[in-house]
């Protein structure tokens, strides 16, 4: 059976079909599991400078685009990932308050220019990189920013990484959100 389209679930963008870059193996959030953590958002997306790291298709970050953020910077390794978020910002006619990043995390941090309200960071779930790339984004991050980091049910992120406490969870079968604000004084 084929696997449904993928495509944004709110906002202005609603519906529009994301591209999928061909012969890469992704994982792209579930809509499911885009539109509960969007409703968790609320409207903190609006207006938001949005970071989405390990971006694959770009779901996420078009989502918020789509839901009233002002900008977003997509950062991902794979070169036809990068080609299929260009794509899609153009289908959903965003592509002016998109920016993407072809590079390997957490290094290419280092070329997200600002500060950023809501981060999302959505590693491949046997990658050994998610938690180095996740103690690498504080000083990234506005004040009262939102780290919102994808994992798999089964694992367990750290409850405090350096700058960073964890505020809330939640599971929804294989894939569990795990959301981080910044420490106090940071």
């Amino acid at each position: 059976m084929p696997r449904a389209k993928l495509r944004v679930t709110g906002g202005t963008a609603r519906g529009i079909p994301l591209a999928e870059p061909r012969g890469v193996r992704l994982r792209p959030s579930t809509g499911l599991v885009r539109e509960a953590l969007f409703n968790i958002l609320g409207s903190r997306t609006e207006g938001a400078r949005v970071l989405d790291l390990y971006a694959g298709t770009g779901a996420l970050a078009i989502e918020a685009l789509s839901r009233g953020a002002a900008s977003a910077v997509f950062i991902e390794a794979e070169s036809a990932c990068c080609q299929a978020i260009l794509q899609s910002l153009a289908r959903s006619a965003m592509a002016a308050r998109g920016t993407v990043i072809r590079g390997r995390l957490p290094a290419a941090l280092t070329t997200a220019d600002g500060k950023f309200d809501l981060v999302f960071l959505d590693p491949p779930y046997d990658s050994e990189d998610g938690e180095s790339t996740l103690m690498a984004v504080p000083p990234h991050c506005s004040p009262g920013a939102m780290i919102v980091y994808e994992h798999t049910s089964r694992y367990n992120p750290p409850e405090r990484p350096a700058g960073l406490r964890r505020t809330d969870d939640r599971v929804y079968g294989d894939s569990a959100l795990a959301f981080y604000a910044l420490e106090e004084g940071e």
